[in-house]
């Protein structure tokens, strides 16, 4: 090679490295080895996160407390197991304590009840049945799992999708082998929901549906391809929404889905569904067939609604959407060829993806700063309160297997979205007054501080904290509050009258992270009970 050639390959290196470092947001490593592989995540109203495994993979990196030993004859691995499989992250000091979980909770389901307890439901064997409990407490005290003796599951629900409903029950969808619906706390038995029968295939691409609450009360029950408007009060289909193009998109094809931040009246609600594999890759254990980089976007409030169609900068399958405090969407995670389930993904989808809802279509979709670990099945995203997203799991093996190109992954990582950058510092709010508990339709107020002075209005928006498995976030909500413009009141302070959201429709009652929002940059967001 000449030296002109040399000097033309170190200019290109250069410029592809300048590229990668000048795309938005920054990654940071928390934890190398946080014990378990994650495949359930949730983040509690004390700021802590639960972190979840199967029961019956054998030994984890982490023991439980000296003393503590689960025992099952019927475990194929470990029948005395001492092995956490569930442990509580902290991520202001980044420190893991182990927890105890009895019952197997793969592939299982959850949803934060209005006291802020974490519901988790169903999973497999001597979990099908099952209901637990896990009631979050300050991060230097000792709480753990509770297994529910006094009720259980009427079908048993393995791959289920839980909500929150409007008067703080929480109502249960599908499964394997259960095309039905119920409740808790139970109000009746199984519900047959036909649908899911419908939609389902060879390869079962009904199972872990998309659940959207609407505002008008009522259901958006999205899977395989097709969608429904169910009212469950009277178990019927209100409407049937077109079929999205692109193949399926539920589990084992998994793309992921999104409902945008409700706003204004709070009378329109738009779905976006992204990503998916293609049909047979999951029959035919095909790890290489390209995924899907299709995206659809449905206003699914409007009686004519149509699937608006847009295509990705990267096929992927197996990806996490986030709702972020501003109301854009990161897209993360997830790999660009095979499908849901163990050896069965490849070529992990390393760049991160910003959607931005309010940008037409086509200039929506922002590539964002890649990672290097991947992170494809049984991967899971989060939204912390200081606005980071903690990206934690990906095991593509059936027991743990720590060595080779896509190995179990017991790392934890933070991703930062670029308004947590250091040149819009100055723009970051904080919360210095808010109220902890807010009822429907109420009127309050916040105060906020500003670096530099308010320019326009600064938002106060509500993002719920769901149970996150399988690229879908179960519950996930972000509620743009009505407020007024900030009124200043001395340095640097800024007082901003708000108003709750008028019902469980627009937000069900529970545990929120409120966070203002300054010219696009969050606040640390600050917990508040929304309750009639």
């Amino acid at each position: 090679m000449d030296s002109s050639t040399w000097l033309l390959f170190f200019f290109l290196a250069s410029t592809i490295t300048v590229t990668r470092a000048d795309l938005p947001g920054t990654w940071e490593l928390l934890v190398s080895n946080a014990g378990i592989a994650t495949m359930h995540t949730a983040v509690t109203h004390h700021g802590t996160v639960i972190l979840l495994d199967r029961t019956n993979i054998g030994p984890s990196r982490k023991m439980l407390r000296k003393g503590h030993c689960r025992y099952d004859p019927n475990d194929k691995v470990l029948k005395r197991d001492c092995y956490a499989h569930s442990v509580l992250f902290n991520p202001t000091n980044n420190q893991i304590r182990p927890l105890m979980i009895l019952t197997d909770t793969w592939c299982s389901s959850g949803q934060f009840l209005p006291d802020g307890t974490l519901l988790q439901s169903g999973g497999d064997l001597d979990g099908l049945n099952k209901f637990r409990k896990f009631v979050p407490c300050e991060p230097d005290k000792l709480c753990d799992w509770q297994e529910l003796q006094d009720v259980e599951l009427d079908s048993g629900r393995w791959y289920a999708t839980n909500q929150i409903l409007p008067d703080g029950s929480v109502i249960i969808v599908g499964g394997r082998a259960a095309n039905s619906v119920e409740f808790y706390p139970p109000k009746m038995g199984s519900v047959h929901l036909p649908f899911l029968g419908e939609v389902e295939d060879t390869q079962m691409d009904n199972l872990y549906p998309y659940v959207h609450l609407l505002p008008n009360g009522h259901l958006f029950i999205f899977a395989n391809n097709k969608a429904i408007l169910y009212d469950y009060s009277n178990n019927k289909v209100l409407h049937n929404y077109p079929p999205l193009d692109g193949g399926p998109r539920n589990y084992p094809s998994a793309g992921s889905s999104a409902m945008l931040a409700l706003e204004r009246d709070y009378s329109t609600a738009v779905i976006v569904i992204c990503g998916g594999a293609e049909y047979g890759a999951f029959i035919a254990r095909s790890t290489d067939t390209p995924a899907h980089g299709s995206c659809g976007r449905i206003t699914a409030t409007d009686a004519e609604a149509v699937w608006e169609m847009e295509d990705m900068a990267f096929a992927r399958v197996m990806g996490d959407m986030v709702m972020l405090p501003t109301g854009d969407v990161l897209i993360i995670n997830g790999a660009q060829a095979g499908s849901q389930g163990f050896e069965m993904g490849s070529n992990p989808c390393f760049n991160p993806l910003l959607y931005r809802p309010a940008e037409p279509a086509g200039l929506r979709f922002m590539t964002l700063n890649p990672g290097t670990v991947p992170r494809m099945y049984h991967s899971t995203a989060n939204l912390l309160p200081d606005g980071r997203v903690l990206i934690a799991g990906s095991n593509p093996h059936y027991f743990y297997k720590l060595a080779g190109d896509l190995p179990t992954e017991l790392r934890i990582e933070a991703f930062s979205p670029e308004y947590l950058s250091k040149d819009r510092a100055n723009l970051r709010p904080v919360m210095e007054e808010y109220p902890d508990m807010v009822r429907y339709g109420d009127g309050f107020e916040v105060v906020v501080s500003v670096p530099l002075s308010v320019v326009g209005m600064v938002e106060v928006n509500l993002g719920s904290a769901p149970f996150v498995t399988h690229s879908f976030s179960q519950g996930q909500r972000l509620v743009k509050l009505t407020v007024t413009p900030a009124v200043p009141i001395g340095d640097g302070r800024y007082r901003i009258r708000c108003t709750a959201p008028p019902d469980g429709k627009i937000a069900p009652p529970g545990y929120y992270m409120a966070f203002a929002v300054n010219q696009g940059v969050p606040s640390v967001a600050q917990w508040v009970q929304l309750t009639a």
